[in-house]
C-alpha cells in the first residue's frame, strides 16, 4: 500500500492529539501500540490493509 507512511502520520498525530488534549494517559497509549502490533501478526492483516487501502482510495477520489 502506498499510503502506509503519511497514514502512519496521520494517526500518530491523531493520538498526539488525544494525548494532549483529550486526556489519553500513557498506558492507554502503550495498549494501543501492542493492540497493534499484535493484531498485524494475525491472519486478518492482509484483509485490514486491503480494507483501509479501498477506504483511502476512495477518499482520494472525491
Amino acid at each position: 500500500m502506498d499510503v502506509s507512511v503519511p497514514l502512519v502520520v496521520i494517526l500518530g498525530a491523531v493520538v498526539w492529539v488525544a494525548w494532549r488534549y483529550m486526556g489519553l494517559r500513557g498506558w492507554h497509549i502503550a495498549v494501543c501500540l501492542l493492540f497493534g502490533f499484535f493484531l498485524a501478526a494475525t491472519s486478518a492483516a492482509p484483509e485490514i490493509r486491503r480494507l483501509v487501502s479501498v477506504l483511502v482510495q476512495t477518499a482520494s477520489q472525491h
